[in-house]
């Protein structure tokens, strides 16, 4: 039985002017990570706080460890931790006032939970005196995720909870949620706007203006890819880029890192071709290869489709 069941979620804001999601379903399994990957402003956080009971959806329902997420909110509340976009804690309290609050809030102790946050919280209890507002980013996320985990929920949602940080802290927090769903079997739902991120997740939903794209596992996400895929490099790359959208046969181009990426009609052109019209195009050191798909290629395809 799924964790999480959503069906036909719809939001909009504004009186119906500003769609925040649209017709949305999904299901989440027992002990896995489930990542909703897209760009701001896509509705992730629109989403979370339906799931988290802090808003209503206008139609459609969800449940949430078998809870209904309006008619059970008070229940689902207990079960659940809830990591906002926003760092959201007492900034005037210290990291040890914070985690031992909102244990109260929920009739627990941090005695009791510890084992729950001891690799998490023993990284920043060292400063367990200083006050919140003054912790580093990476601090302030491991302080966040101990505090939404102190009641021992049964589903984590962390909505983009690297955003903000430094690469060191990205990976560090992502082999944390990967202890946690192998120690604890808990239940993790995250969004995040890094593509790079959904590798570290068992299921994955792409979205974009509130319409998930697609859901499945990141590698059959990157299966299903059927586009033929170049990186292309040259001496003049912002040019090269407007270029590339101008060349027949090239169905689409966009930034790739210090490439671009583009997907071609492989009867229409041939990298040799392409290599001349560029050289034409007064392109030098051009340098075409066929490339596997990311995620983000698949992300930009679905996209467009």
């Amino acid at each position: 039985m799924s964790i999480i069941s959503v069906r036909n979620i719809s939001k909009a804001y504004n009186k119906g002017k500003t769609v925040a999601l649209q017709d949305v379903s999904f299901n989440v399994e027992p002990g896995e990570i489930f990542g909703i990957i897209g760009p701001d402003g896509s509705g992730k956080t629109s989403l979370f706080r339906i799931l988290t009971t802090l808003i209503l959806a206008d139609s459609g329902s969800a449940v949430v460890d078998g809870y209904d997420v309006v008619k059970d909110y008070k229940c689902i509340r207990q079960h659940i931790g809830y990591m906002p976009g926003r760092f959201s804690l007492y900034q005037d309290m210290t990291v040890e006032e914070n985690l031992s609050f909102f244990a109260t809030v929920f009739n627990t102790s941090i005695e009791e939970n510890y084992h729950l946050i001891e690799d998490i919280y023993r990284q920043i209890e060292p400063f367990k005196k200083r006050k919140a507002g003054k912790l580093s980013g990476g601090m302030k996320q491991k302080l966040a995720l101990s505090c939404a985990l102190i009641h021992a929920p049964h589903v984590l949602f962390l909505d983009e909870p690297t955003t903000g940080v430094d690469p060191v802290s990205r990976k560090e927090f992502w082999e944390m949620l990967q202890k946690l769903k192998r120690n604890f079997h808990l239940s993790i739902v995250v969004s995040t706007p890094y593509m790079d991120e959904a590798t570290q997740c068992d299921c994955i939903a792409l979205i974009q203006n509130g319409r998930f794209l697609t859901i499945d596992s990141p590698q059959g996400i990157i299966d299903d890819y059927t586009e033929t895929l170049w990186a292309v490099r040259s001496d003049r790359m912002h040019k090269l880029l407007t270029d590339l959208r101008d060349i027949k046969g090239i169905k689409s181009a966009f930034a790739f890192g210090e490439e671009h990426h583009v997907t071609v009609d492989a009867s229409v052109i041939t990298m040799e071709a392409l290599t001349q019209v560029l050289q034409e195009e007064g392109h030098q050191d051009i340098h075409v290869e066929k490339v596997k798909p990311s995620i983000e290629d698949c992300f930009m395809n679905l996209q467009k489709g």
